[in-house]
């Protein structure tokens, strides 16, 4: 009969009760955040266009959800596109930082500096050159999320073990053998650390471009719901944005644990 691992199950049970309380602390906290803002609003009376109570929020969602469900799907696929983008273009340019160290001398400043020009101030830009249409938003994206995805990357491809590469070449591996067998497993959870970020930050990078001018998303639906004073409806937007980054974020963790497997079976250890 095959011997199988020893598995502290004490020690899983341990994990799952602080996997548990790390979820009852921040939902407790928030559900008693909500119970006091309800009860806020309602006590001081203040104006529904000024603060809407949660309650009156989650009925305009459901009032709503089919309108902003027509502006969240195109925002979700602009994000998702723009991300697509920022990994192929993060990617190209952590590969290119990692071939040479002058190359990384001359690239790895210029990233950082790119960083520091708000990309509000840069969407305008966009808009002039590429129109108003679904270009620009992917554009707008993909500019907020390749950075954290090279940068990650790139480190992770230095921080490789060079007595790993040494010892291939002593094998006489190739350069792609040594990239594919050493670097590449070896700066996966770097680059997904750097996905995570650009995953969150795709919605919003959407929504930005959209506020600049669109006929649809959730973007162009805060902006004439704030316009005509309904606060309702932008809180509501709030919260869709939320749910879709959360979905994302979903995605690419799921993607990091299936092509990661031994990263997740070490928390194990």
């Amino acid at each position: 009969m095959k011997n199988w691992p020893n598995i502290d199950k004490s020690r899983l049970s341990g994990k799952g009760a602080k996997g548990w309380l790390s979820l009852a602390l921040p939902g407790s906290l928030l559900i008693a955040l909500l119970i006091i803002w309800e009860m806020a609003v309602h006590l001081s009376g203040i104006e529904k266009w000024l603060l809407p109570s949660p309650s009156l929020i989650l009925k305009s969602l459901w009032e709503t959800k089919d309108l902003i469900l027509h502006h969240s799907l195109q925002t979700l696929y602009e994000a998702l596109l723009g991300l697509v983008i920022a990994v192929l273009v993060g990617v190209l340019i952590a590969i290119m930082i990692d071939l040479s160290t002058r190359i990384r001398q001359a690239v790895y400043p210029l990233l950082v500096v790119s960083q520091t020009i708000p990309i509000i101030a840069v969407a305008p830009l966009l808009m002039i050159w590429f129109g108003y249409g679904m270009t620009t938003k992917i554009l707008v994206v993909a500019l907020v999320c390749f950075f954290p995805i090279a940068v990650n990357l790139a480190d992770g491809f230095r921080l490789v073990d060079q007595e790993m590469i040494r010892l291939l070449a002593s094998m006489g591996a190739s350069k792609g053998q040594m990239f594919r067998m050493v670097k590449l497993p070896a700066a996966l959870p770097f680059f997904f650390s750097g996905m995570r970020i650009a995953g969150t930050y795709s919605v919003m990078g959407a929504v930005i471009g959209e506020w600049l001018g669109a006929s649809r998303g959730l973007g162009i639906f805060m902006t004439r719901s704030s316009q005509s004073f309904l606060t309702d409806r932008v809180f509501a937007s709030i919260l869709v944005i939320v749910f879709l980054s959360l979905i994302i974020f979903g995605l690419i963790e799921g993607m990091a644990r299936w092509l990661m497997p031994w990263h997740r079976r070490s928390d194990f250890k």
